[in-house]
């Protein structure tokens, strides 16, 4: 697997705090990003849906709608040589006129 250059407009969750996200997140859109895509895998998902929900509820009522939800399903090779499939979800939020 051939490591992807990060897009400008992609937030990666993962095991920092969901703050984090959330700053992120908001750093894109008031950067004037049209869409921000938000991803995780795993554990990380319910972290990826609290940053999406925290952004539209709290910080940004009205401004910001989910414009997709995609879940699939990845296979990963353990540290130990096991292979094993983990979720993954990206939710893309698109900011409103």
């Amino acid at each position: 697997m051939a490591a992807q250059p990060a897009q400008s407009n992609v937030v990666l969750v993962g095991k920092k705090p969901v703050m984090n996200y959330v700053l992120a997140t908001l750093t894109l859109l008031n950067q004037g990003v049209k869409e921000v895509v938000i991803k995780a895998r795993g554990r990380a998902i319910s972290k990826a849906v609290d940053t999406v929900e925290i952004v539209r509820k709290r910080f940004l009522p009205g401004k910001v709608d989910i414009k997709s939800i995609q879940i699939d399903s990845q296979e990963i090779q353990n540290p130990d040589g096991r292979r094993t499939r983990v979720s993954t979800i990206e939710i893309v939020l698109e900011r409103k006129d």
